[in-house]
């Protein structure tokens, strides 16, 4: 199993409707690929919360090659429209991990 690991953090001033828009439009336009079977969506805790708060979604894939496929094909886009319609007041990391146990 590969998770694609997206961690966020988000400023105070966007984040519920920044959670909203995750839940019921962006989230779902990636499940959307069929690409990914699952996903998950966590806040963390016990993070200095200052500038914001702190998301982590991962989506998870049977195959490398279907994450490939992912970025090559809908990432672009789809990270183009959360840059439009959230500028500045977000920063994320991506990374991709393997399930080993």
């Amino acid at each position: 199993m590969i998770v694609y690991n997206i961690t966020i953090k988000v400023t105070h001033t966007i984040e519920e409707n920044w959670l909203e828009w995750q839940k019921t439009v962006h989230i779902p336009e990636i499940m959307a690929t069929g690409l990914f079977v699952e996903y998950k969506l966590f806040r963390l805790l016990e993070l200095e919360e200052t500038d914001g708060s702190t998301y982590v979604i991962q989506y998870f894939t049977d195959s490398i090659e279907k994450y490939a496929e992912y970025i090559e094909e809908y990432a672009p886009a789809l990270r183009k429209k959360a840059s439009d319609k959230w500028a500045d007041q977000f920063i994320g990391f991506r990374t991709v991990m393997e399930v080993v146990h």
